[in-house]
């Protein structure tokens, strides 16, 4: 068996127990509509030629059904012909595709990641399956490995998404509505034999010893976390899980090794940010300033406070804010770069040696729901087939719709932030006006914290919400491939996401304590004065939020990935096991489950979009504020190290086998990145240039000669007169301003110079970015050459003289 439907039902006995409650009829009516539905549905997939075998198990006072479905020879070949899959031609050598292993091989250095796995599966040349060009295929004399497992599970899959079991041809159409009307309450393929679990038994054996079946050799080589260090089986995934989900786990290795090197130079600029502390001039000037400098209060009832006071504070903003940063971002940005292109020629590789380099185009059907609720029909200018045609005037009306409501609810983002600002300047005037010292010392930072996980914790809520709604949207929007309803998913999700969860980096880096005015005439927003930066700086708040945010939803994450699918596969577990019980007297006695009770168990494959969104918002971090926190990259390697075991251990053990999908690549997550790559050159810019102390201390520097004595005092304004006379008291405050309060000419100077560097930063990267682009052939000569040769392959093996590969041929059997 191939497939698995799964429905329930409650025993005669039991169900006239339970309508005595109320609400009998309605509850039988409905029972009767699914029953007709399932009836139907089943009887249509008899007369497809379909083989079913029915088993039945008993589980918490009710009767649970399965239907193990595998589809013959003859059904095999008509869909393979009508989805166009690609079978083999002609066995070709196999040759590594790691950019790593093929450098360290011409270096002449072993390769540590490299590792052994059995069973390796073979390369080919292919060619869209044609029935009666069957001979020319390879291993078309052995019917049952012909076609490979994800094969019949695509085929399966297709003809139960596209079977109709009533007469409404908008609605009553495949397994998927029956699955949301609860006529059916699962439907699966089967994975394989199940994976040996390491804890208290036998490691597993050799491979020369006893063959491993696929999902266990994956289990072993793959979800061990002895083999955290090893190159991922690419290829035994792609065999399992098929192209999808095989193209997102080949990006995520490929991204956590190109964060080894931006984690070396990251801890490289943090280290030398250490070193550079004990020398650094001003901060041993406000360390030993004792009662120097007096500040001006941060709020009316807040009292005067020393400067010296943030020495420990200010000193922590300066193993982020150095020379070092500067270079780190170039660096970082030049990284993006030179990652997205390298992943464009490895995707390109792949997308060949997968056989999928022209799905989208040529390849990918439209979805079952659009094809059943589509209006009319069009000829496919590309393939000349007839296809089902939703205007596209009215998608266009349709998703400027949904773009109205996704701009509200990211107003409501925007004003929750607002409320967050406010939040925090509350409480750090109350904290200030407590009168307990510690209180008072840290009232910034403490409301900084605070601020950072109610943020964390709203972030978390409404994205649960979102996301529900943005695939009702997505539906409506009637999009004809799954591709691009998954794309358009993704953009609208990312868009709220984005804003969610960097709105307060972006408020803290580019904002906050840029309109705060001057002692005695301060700006305020709906009635509360506007927020400053912390004693020590913006720059620190901001690493302090990234760490908050970046490091906190990672745990949390991980905690969930663990705890979760844990907790609910015990769940369902229990809910089976507590009834299968044998012997006389009632002893619970544990039966040896069948295979797919024990994988209707497992937690349903929900899709990849968590996993992409996950890891792309976390590429966001380390690339648009990398400037405020250079051991970003650090922490997203150490936690890509752990994903990838997670996810591989989630995706064997936890989750039901997903319907293996084609996919050409990552989707639009690739346009995702290359826009985050371009915004983090921006926002790079502008944190050096505006957030960070690094130009006001270049510029005074080359004014005294330089040195950066007496630079503190530089960058202090005294109080305005009228502000001393009202207090009676002369205080200091961080601003280029003179007595009356208005700007200077450094204050210009700097302003000047500061817009020069954000243009000429910008330039530069962006200018060796497109060099790099330009460079760096997005397809690898290799594969133009393999893409060449498999084309005269196919037209010399398949040749019209022989068996026309392009000629068109009926079904030889019309199920």
């Amino acid at each position: 068996a191939d497939f698995v439907l799964v429905w329930e039902s409650v025993p005669q006995e039991l169900s006239g127990q339970q309508d005595g409650h109320g609400n009998g009829d309605s509850q039988e009516r409905s029972a009767t509509v699914r029953r007709t539905w399932r009836k139907n549905f089943l009887d249509k997939l008899d007369a497809a030629g379909i083989h079913m075998e029915k088993h039945m198990a008993h589980a918490q006072k009710k009767a649970v059904h399965y239907l193990l479905l595998s589809a013959p020879w003859s059904v095999l070949c008509y869909y393979a012909e009508e989805l166009q899959l690609r079978v083999p031609l002609q066995a070709l050598p196999r040759q590594a595709s790691n950019l790593s292993a093929s450098v360290l091989r011409r270096l002449g250095i072993p390769n540590p990641m490299a590792q052994e796995v059995p069973n390796p599966p073979l390369d080919y040349y292919t060619c869209p399956f044609k029935a009666n060009k069957l001979r020319w295929f390879l291993g078309s004399n052995e019917q049952d490995t012909f076609f490979s497992t994800t094969q019949r599970h695509q085929i399966l899959y297709e003809i139960l998404a596209t079977t109709q079991y009533g007469p409404s041809r908008e609605r009553e159409v495949g397994v998927d509505q029956l699955l949301r009307d609860k006529v059916f309450t699962a439907a699966f393929p089967l994975h394989e034999a199940r994976p040996q679990d390491p804890q208290g038994r036998a490691p597993l054996p050799a491979p020369h010893y006893q063959p491993l079946s696929q999902r266990q050799v994956l289990f072993q080589y793959w979800a061990s976390w002895g083999k955290w260090s090893k190159y991922q089986p690419l290829g035994h995934i792609r065999e399992y899980f098929g192209e999808k989900v095989a193209f997102y786990f080949a990006w995520l290795g490929f991204y956590t090794g190109w964060l080894l090197p931006a984690a070396v130079v990251g801890m490289a600029v943090f280290v030398a940010g250490v070193f550079l502390v004990f020398s650094d001039v001003p901060l041993q000037e406000i360390c030993t300033s004792k009662e120097q400098y007096w500040m001006c209060p941060l709020c009316k009832t807040c009292p005067y406070w020393q400067l010296s006071k943030i020495c420990s504070t200010f000193m922590a903003g300066r193993l982020f804010d150095h020379g070092g940063t500067v270079v780190f971002s170039v660096f970082m940005s030049l990284w993006a770069v030179l990652f997205l292109e390298f992943w464009k020629r490895t995707g390109a590789s792949l997308a060949h040696h997968w056989d999928c380099s022209e799905f989208e185009d040529i390849e990918e059907r439209p979805r079952p729901q659009f094809t059943a609720m589509a209006p009319m029909t069009i000829i496919n200018p590309i393939t000349g087939a007839e296809e089902p045609y939703f205007p596209k005037r009215s998608r266009l009306h349709r998703i400027l719709a949904g773009s109205m409501v996704i701009v509200m609810m990211i107003a409501m983002v925007v004003m929750f932030v607002v409320s967050i600002i406010l939040y925090r300047t509350v409480v750090a005037i109350l904290l200030s006006s407590s009168g307990y010292f510690w209180f008072v010392a840290s009232a910034s930072r403490i409301a900084s914290i605070t601020g950072s996980v109610v943020n964390l914790i709203f972030i978390l809520i409404l994205s649960k919400i979102y996301i529900s709604l943005a695939h009702f949207l997505t539906k409506w929007e009637m999009h004809r491939t799954q591709t691009k309803y998954e794309d358009a998913f993704t953009f609208k999700v990312f868009v709220f996401q984005f804003v969610t969860l960097y709105s307060s980096p972006v408020y803290i880096a580019f904002f906050k304590g840029k309109f705060v005015g001057y002692p005695g005439k301060y700006l305020s927003f709906l009635g509360v004065r506007n927020e400053e930066c912390s004693p020590g700086g913006c720059f620190i708040e901001l690493a302090q939020e990234l760490l908050v945010i970046m490091v906190g939803k990672q745990i949390i994450n991980n905690m969930q990935e663990v705890a979760i699918p844990k907790l609910k596969c015990w769940w369902h577990k229990r809910q089976f096991l507590s009834s299968k019980k044998a012997g006389k007297e009632g002893e619970s006695v544990l039966v040896e489950q069948a295979p797919w009770e024990t994988d209707h168990q497992l937690l349903v494959f929900e899709g990849l979009f968590a996993e992409y969104l996950e890891m792309v918002l976390q590429f966001g971090f380390i690339t648009i504020f990398v400037a405020a926190c250079p051991l970003a990259p650090l922490f997203a390697l150490l936690n890509n190290w752990v994903e990838i075991r997670l996810d591989a251990h989630k995706f064997l053990c936890d989750y039901r086998r997903p319907v293996a999908e084609r996919a050409q690549g990552i989707g639009i997550w690739f346009s995702i990145l290359e826009a985050i790559a371009h915004l983090a050159v921006i926002s790079n810019a502008f944190l050096i240039a505006f957030t960070s102390d690094f130009l006001p201390r270049a510029y005074y520097e080359y004014v005294h000669g330089g040195s950066l004595r007496g630079y503190v005092n530089f960058t202090l304004a005294y109080a305005p007169w009228d502000f001393v006379l009202r207090s009676n008291t002369t205080c200091r405050y961080r601003a280029f301003r003179d007595r009356d309060g208005n700007l200077t000419l450094t204050y210009w100077q700097l302003l000047a110079i500061r817009l020069g560097f954000v243009i000429t930063f910008e330039h530069v990267v962006f200018f060796m970015g497109r060099a790099i682009a330009w460079l760096v052939p997005d397809i690898p000569e290799s594969v133009e050459i393999k893409v060449k040769r498999e084309r005269y392959l196919a037209k010399e093996a398949l040749a019209e003289n022989k068996v026309g590969c392009g000629s068109s041929s009926a079904p030889p059997v019309n199920p």
